[in-house]
């Protein structure tokens, strides 16, 4: 790929982000429960299709062993359009890390590929109800913004962000096996897994 190409291509994104941004209201949010509804005042600003893991580590329980959550590991993308071929390019990266305004307490995280910027979240609830969420998919779920961060240069795009919605989700739930004795202890399993998120700000 020329480098020309690969500036078109990255002005093509930068204009696909701040298009999502100033044209928020033709983001198309999917039916939801109603215990996911983000309160009244937000919009959605950007949509973001996640590709990556769910990470589990074996531990001991109080029943004896099971797989735990510690970090989500993904990319998010958006398609562009591009002289007439069709592109999946990468938006933001999502992961585990301390949350700078919450005194380094871990938080998934959304780092933006555009200028850097990064939002963290916590989840305030969730929705495993079957006429919403796939068999055999990670829970549906409504996240609030905890603590934001702007770019080494100056970045702001995701400081705007209130609220964080992971929908349509696949994949991604603890292995059945492989967590049933003090020999896997410390295993880890890298579940695949693909959602899409919702970036929401305030309205006014």
């Amino acid at each position: 790929m020329t480098s020309h190409l690969r500036y078109l291509i990255r002005a093509s994104l930068v204009a696909m982000v701040l298009g999502q941004a100033a044209f928020a209201e033709t983001l198309v949010v999917p039916p939801i429960p109603h215990v996911l509804r983000v309160p009244a005042g937000n919009i959605p600003f950007l949509k973001g299709h996640a590709i990556g893991t769910q990470n589990y580590v074996c531990l001991p329980s109080a029943t004896g062993f099971a797989w735990t959550f510690f970090a989500p590991q993904a990319t998010l993308f958006i398609t562009i359009e591009f002289s007439g071929r069709t592109i999946q390019q990468q938006i933001t990266t999502h992961f585990l890390s301390p949350n700078p305004n919450e005194n380094g307490t871990p938080r998934p995280t959304w780092q933006s590929s555009v200028d850097s910027s990064a939002v963290w979240g916590r989840s305030i609830m969730s929705s495993n109800d079957s006429n919403f969420v796939a068999p055999g998919a990670i829970p549906w779920l409504l996240l609030q913004v905890v603590g934001t961060r702007t770019g080494p240069t100056g970045g702001s795009f995701f400081t705007q962000t209130t609220f964080i919605h992971r929908l349509n989700t696949s994949g991604g739930i603890a292995p059945l096996a492989g967590c049933s004795s003090a020999a896997d202890v410390g295993a880890i399993a890298l579940v695949p897994y693909t959602a899409d998120y919702f970036f929401y700000k305030a309205s006014h």
